[in-house]
């Protein structure tokens, strides 16, 4: 069918598309639309997602941490570089697990006294050569896939911080449902940090959005800021923007 022909086109051209705009380029109505992405879903062409339909699977598998370094090493580093930036004289800072925070670990150059709350044991060695910044490593069970802590203790001590910012990364984030990670314990401990903080700032390469993972972390309403690169879409920069969230690009 030359509608279907159509839509998989714009699909492989643009990675992501909204049942509503090809109502528009199509001149059909939802239901319709919404019954061709069906049946091509069927056919394993394409995988729906909430909104619309998607040339990869939006539901992200976990992958170890020795793999995902290697991936997307120039975005990362921009964006670990702007994020830096944001770091004040005398702060007091959380940040989470994850290679793009690994970056930003390595992008820090203190000039003053900064405190350093983390969960992720590259980020502490990383740190560890500066004099000058205090680190509080969360303690308990360590993941091997992320080198990374959760669980109860590390959410104890968490009881007992505020901090002024916290630099998370994160495995996917969609417009409808928000920030999430491949690992339910993270998700967990990472809501327990976004309440000790008071500003949220999200660390993602671009090809994160439009996708989702197992645990929830939080919607978009409770994010202050996301720091990615310029690959990202135009539309999704729009999603974001309209959803109040402000956007930097590295």
């Amino acid at each position: 069918m030359l509608r279907h022909q159509q839509i998989l086109e714009k699909l492989k051209k643009d990675k992501y598309i909204e049942v509503q705009d090809l109502c528009e380029i199509l001149d059909v109505s939802a239901v319709t639309i919404r019954k061709d992405l069906r049946l091509l879903e069927q056919k394993g062409l394409l995988f729906r997602t909430h909104g619309g339909a998607s040339l990869e699977n939006p539901y992200i598998a976990e992958k170890p941490v020795i793999e995902k370094e290697k991936l997307y090493t120039e975005e990362k580093s921009r964006i670990a570089t702007k994020a830096a930036s944001l770091i004040q004289p005398n702060d007091t800072i959380i940040i989470g697990s994850g290679t793009t925070v690994q970056n930003l670990a390595k992008a820090i150059v203190p000039k003053e006294k900064l405190s350093v709350i983390t969960s992720s044991l590259y980020v502490a060695l990383e740190l560890t050569k500066y004099e000058e910044i205090e680190i509080i490593q969360l303690g308990g069970p360590l993941r091997h896939s992320s080198a990374s802590v959760t669980g109860y203790y590390a959410e104890e001590i968490l009881k007992n911080i505020t901090c002024h910012q916290l630099f998370l990364g994160v495995d996917a984030i969609d417009t409808e449902n928000g920030c999430t990670t491949t690992s339910l314990e993270e998700a967990i401990l990472n809501r327990k940090m976004i309440k000790a903080a008071q500003k949220v700032i999200i660390l993602a390469d671009s090809t994160k959005f439009g996708k989702r993972s197992l645990g929830k972390i939080c919607d978009l309403d409770q994010v202050h800021e996301i720091i990615t690169d310029d690959k990202i879409s135009s539309k999704t920069l729009k999603r974001l923007k309209d959803s109040g969230v402000k956007v930097s690009i590295a």
